[in-house]
Formats: C-alpha cells, structure tokens, sequence
C-alpha cells in the first residue's frame, strides 16, 4: 500500500505543477481545476463502486467487460465515453531457434507463429472474453480507421479468410517444422534432446487477458507442449518480456495496445510493429528479422514512398501478407471500450484512446461548472516504468499523467484525428506537383510546384565531433530537391510561456530535438545509442533539411520526401520534429541535458535497449536510483552553465539563460 501511495503523490506532485500556474492568472488559463490526484485502483469493479460512491470523479482506464459496460450504462450517477482504439494480441520471443541454455524456442519459426494464426478463434474470444464488445483483428492496423476501409474489398477480407480458424492447419504446420528444428513428439508430448519443449506463457491479470491467455496455454498443451503459465500485471511481467529475449524467460506474453489518436495514415505501422527501426527501442524489438523484401517495403512506406493511391494500396497489400508471414505477433481483437466518470464531470475523451489517451484530457478536465478544486482520478495502474522524454516509458498507464504536463505545437481533433493548432499558429504546405494530397482546415494553406529547391543554408546532417550541424550546401554542392516545404509560423508570445521549473521557454528548447535525432544514432557520439539507428535510418531517407528564417516571430521551413494524404499531418509532422516533445514525453533543454551527460558518462542510459547493453540504470527522472546520479551532477553542471553540444547551441542559449535554468533547475529539484 506504501508504494501505491507513493506513486500517486509523485503523479499528483507533477500535475499540481501544471495546474497552479494556470491558477495564478488574472484570467483562468490552463486547466480548469487547481489538482489532480491520481491513485491506483487495479480492480474495475471496485473503481465503478468508489465512482458511484463519489470517492473518484473519473477513472481512466478502458474497461471492456459486458457486464460492468451494463453496470455503468444503468446508473444514474455516472457517465462514459465510448472508444475504439485498444486492442490485444499475443507477442512471441524470436530468439533462437536454441537459446544458450540448450532449449528450443518454437516461435524462433516464422512458419510455427503464421500456425498460431489458424490456432487461434478470434470469434470465440470476442464471444467468451468479450462477452461480443469487440471485433476480431488480424491486422497491424485498426479496423475502425480509414486504411482497413480502403483495403478491405480485395486486401483484408481475403486475407482473414485465409488465416481464419483452421486447428487442423495449425497442427500440420507446428508437426513439421517442430521435426525440422529437431524435436520429437513422445508419447503425445513435444521433447528436444530428450527434455519436454516446455513453453513460458505470461497472462496479464487485469482484464480479459488472463482468460485469453489461459485459452491460448490451453491450445499450446494441445499442440504437445509442456507449458508454464506465468501471471501478472503489466508493470510485474514487463521486465520479464522486456528483457534480453535470448535468456529465454518466456515464449508467448498477452500483450495489448492503445492508439490515442485516429490515426488517418498507418503506412508507418508495419517498421513499427515488426522492425528494429520501430520507436520500441527494446530488445525484443532489436532481435526482429524482417525479410530483406519485408524490410524494404515497410521502409519505403514509412517514409511515403509511393506517388499514387493504387501504388501506396498495392504496398499496403504485399505488407499485410509479409505481416502475417512473419507474425513476431498475432493480433487478435479489437475492443469497443468506455471510460467511466461521475455524471457531472466534463472531460476531453478521444474516439480511439478515451480519456487516458486524449491529448488534452487533464486541460479540460473540469467538476461540473466549477473554476477550481482537486480532481480524482483513478488509474488500473500507475507509475509502470521510468519516465525520461527521449526513451522512456510508452505505457499509457505513463503517458496519461505525461501527457497532462505537456504541451505541443499541435494537437489531434478527437473525433477525426485531423491536427489543431496548439502552440503552432499557422503553417504553409507545398508539395511537388501530382501527390494526392488534400486540405481541410483553413489553419494551413497548400499549394503545388513541379520542383521544390532546398535552401543551400537548410541543416541537413550533423558531425557529432565539431558538434555542428552540415548544410545542404556542404553536403549536395550540385544542390537537393524534395517532394514537401512546410513552413511553420509560431506566435510571438510562444517564448512567454514557462517550463515547470520556472525557466522560460527558448528556440534552444526546440533545437536541441533535432539535433539528438542525429547524435544518439552516430557512433562517433558520446550518447550512441545502436537501437536508435534502424529508426534514424528511415528519418534519413525522407529528411531534406530544416532552417530556421526568423526568429521573432519564430518561423521554420522543413523540407521533406515524405508526405501524407491530409496537409494537416504533413504540417503536424514538420513541426513535432523540432518540439521538445520527444518520443515519450516533454523535456526542456536543460532536464534532457543532465540525461545527456549521465549516458555519456556510462551511468544512466535513456533507452532499455543500452540499459541493459551496458548493465546500467534505465534512466527514470520521476523516481528511483536515477535521482541519486542527478543529485551529484546537477551541481557541478550548474556550477558550470553547462550548456549540450556548445558549438552550437550557444547560438541559440545565450549564457544568462544558461545560468537563469540551472538555478531554477538546483530549486526545482
């Protein structure tokens, strides 16, 4: 209890920071209430009975059971949001096919995890599981979103009819490849050099996964496995699967998603889920071997390489198919959820992530038609893995109460998932004649050319030793084109507004993104960091250069080859590349500064994957042994002004603000 308590103080600590600042104008600004405290409440029933008692105002986490969906919908003193973007699957360890201590890992076979798709009955699931609140998924993609309407004719009703439930395929299938990899089954159960195949399965514990996992353990004891079910919640069985994959701690895990937003372009879906380049910088992710084809193909659509609707359809295609060939996970059910609150209690909630995935959820947050108070809010889970901006957690356990301390220059309309301008005030979008793209707010303009010039003055690359950004007039003296300008126009007062700590926010801020894109994946820098560089590959193969043209107001020109169908995104995209929101979480120059040095001097790493590389701590800066390593180098590094890749960032950081951030930053911590 101790711990919970803990945690949720941390959680409320942060989010009182954000909300009292608003509170200290003359005119309400921010969030409508003054706190927000976030507690633990892993049982969903329990969280409906403390709703209906008035102890919470809002619980965040879906909840997608028949009967507590019936509950909620018949009390007269709570309301729900509906939402359609979680969604389950079963993810396997492809190490092997014989792990170091001499045992055989079945799912190293690309053809053993395509059997678990015929294994499986997705319709039984949603029947027994569900209780019918879901639809089954094959996909990487969303079934509720644009992409699976557009493909679904000639592409994924054929491809669901191939893979639907067939145990006898399944079974053919697993027989043969079990006796290539040298496994014989004895009387009924699978061996391997004389000891039975004995397969790991971790269930999660806190929804419809445990019965999920428990059928599918069930199926694999069937196939003659010896299996060991092995169960917990998120946060107790991540470090298990999280792990070195190699170790051979488990098999097959329950795992889940979310997508918070509606996404209207999934063609980045695919390095994502089965790639090395994926934003997951973990080992699992790392030991993925995608077919050179595969590989090639999710590549080219991450980056848009497609001029037409029928080309991008045809890529989509062939992608699906490698997808379910490769199967590193099958998915298995898309949920139709709801996120319950007391009836009074208005709240921002996405049509794919709910309350817990909107961006602006805790902005808008409000008690009935009061200015004011403590909001309570409960979570099945909080706190699950360490917070720091650049690696960090992605749970949306974390990123809830992340996101409620954030800000970004746009932001997506809940309901279609097209970007808002959020500190981004307007934006021009030009693309190369003939790309099929549209426009539909008028906060961006869009027009085409038949060639688009790079400035010879536009940063293009960076030498991690100089620490000096490489025009594009250093490195294409012949000159660059690209198939996308975006110019992006902030308001004057953006750099009025405050970090937490007090420090205003500075172009430095905005740089400093852009330039770790680069250094994390370079191994001449201090910080490499080898899981970032199949990611930074793709980044490289669309990106054409950035300049900054003015800076009061500020305005940036990115140029790009990649694109997306809605000038919005194209406009969003260009901006969040140069935002201090990195892939999980906002950081100011100098918080991600202390991170940088303490991964240059090998003790804290930012992501899992150089954590467990180099046996260090996963830098965690809310909590833990990190803070330790913090409380020792802040004052040496404000003692110095210290100031990250100086020969360049001292353009845009002048030395008082230097000196003016780690004061507040000595303070704030």
């Amino acid at each position: 209890m101790r711990k919970k308590l803990i945690a949720a103080g941390l959680a409320a600590i942060l989010l009182v920071a954000m909300a009292a600042g608003g509170a200290a104008q003359p005119v309400r600004r921010g969030g409508w209430v003054d706190r927000i405290l976030i507690s633990e409440i892993r049982d969903m029933a329990g969280a409906v009975t403390r709703l209906e008692a008035g102890d919470i105002d809002l619980y965040v986490t879906t909840i997608g059971t028949a009967d507590l969906y019936r509950r909620i919908a018949a009390s007269p003193a709570l309301a729900y949001d509906r939402n359609f973007g979680s969604f389950w699957e079963l993810t396997f360890n492809v190490a092997g096919p014989v792990l170091p201590d001499g045992t055989l890992n079945p799912f190293h076979s690309d053809r053993i995890r395509e059997a678990m798709n015929w294994l499986v009955d997705r319709d039984h699931i949603v029947r027994e599981a569900h209780g019918g609140l879901a639809v089954p998924r094959y996909f990487p993609i969303q079934n509720a979103f644009p992409d699976y309407a557009r493909l679904l004719a000639d592409v994924a009703r054929r491809l669901e009819r191939h893979y639907a439930h067939n145990p006898t395929q399944a079974r053919t299938v697993v027989t043969e490849e079990m006796r290539r990899l040298g496994a014989e089954l004895v009387g009924g159960r699978w061996q391997f050099q004389g000891r039975p195949v004995r397969l790991i399965v971790l269930i999660r514990t806190e929804d419809e996964r445990r019965q999920i996992g428990d059928y599918f353990a069930g199926l694999l004891e069937g196939l003659g496995f010896t299996v060991e079910r092995r169960y917990g919640t998120g946060g107790e069985l991540a470090p298990i699967w999280q792990g070195r994959p190699e170790d051979g701690r488990w098999h097959a895990v329950t795992a889940g998603w979310i997508s918070t937003v509606i996404v209207r372009d999934q063609a980045a879906n695919f390095t994502f889920f089965y790639t090395p380049a994926s934003t997951m910088v973990n080992p699992l992710w790392q030991a993925y071997r995608p077919s050179p084809e595969f590989a090639a193909l999710a590549d080219r659509l991450s980056r848009r390489d497609f001029t037409t609707v029928a080309e991008r359809t045809q890529m989509f295609s062939q992608a699906l198919e490698h997808a379910l060939r490769m199967s590193p996970r099958i998915f298995l059910t898309e949920r139709a959820t709801v996120t319950a609150r007391r009836k009074e209690v208005r709240v921002a909630a996405d049509l794919a992530g709910g309350t817990a995935g909107a961006f602006l959820w805790a902005h808008a947050l409000r008690l009935g038609d009061q200015v004011g108070g403590t909001a309570r809010v409960a979570s099945s889970q909080v706190l699950v893995q360490p917070w720091n901006p650049v690696a960090g957690s992605n749970w949306i356990f974390d990123m809830t109460p992340i996101r409620a301390t954030s800000d970004w220059p746009t932001v997506p309309d809940p309901h279609t998932g097209l970007p808002w301008p959020q500190r981004l005030e307007r934006a021009e979008v030009t693309h190369k004649r003939g790309l099929p793209v549209s426009r539909t707010h008028d906060w961006v303009s869009l027009d085409f050319a038949d060639e688009i010039r790079v400035p010879a003055d536009a940063w293009i690359d960076w030498d991690p030793v100089a620490q000096r950004f490489i025009t594009v007039g250093t490195k294409h003296p012949a000159g660059l084109t690209a198939n996308t300008r975006v110019v992006l126009r902030y308001p004057r007062e953006l750099f009025e507004t405050t970090w937490h700590d007090g420090s205003r926010f500075s172009i430095g801020d905005m740089v400093l993104p852009l330039i770790m894109t680069f250094d994390r994946a370079n191994p001449a820098s201090a910080i490499h960091d080898p899981a970032a560089v199949s990611a930074f590959r793709t980044f490289q193969g669309h990106f054409r250069g950035a300049r900054i043209v003015s800076r009061d107001p500020l305005v940036i020109e990115w140029y790009t080859d990649q694109w997306f169908l809605d000038a919005e995104t194209v406009a969003s995209d260009a901006a969040w590349w140069m935002w201090p929101y990195y892939a999980q979480g906002p950081g100011a120059w100098h918080t991600v500064a202390m991170g940088i040095r303490a991964q240059a001097e090998r003790r804290l790493a930012f992501s899992l994957a150089l954590a467990t590389t180099l046996r260090v701590e996963w830098m965690n800066m809310i909590a833990g042994p990190s803070l330790n390593v913090f409380r020792r180098s802040l004052p040496i590094m404000a003692r110095e002004f210290w100031v990250p890749y100086e020969p360049t960032l001292r353009e845009f950081i002048p030395h008082a603000d230097a000196t003016r951030r780690w004061h507040n930053l000595v303070n704030w911590f």
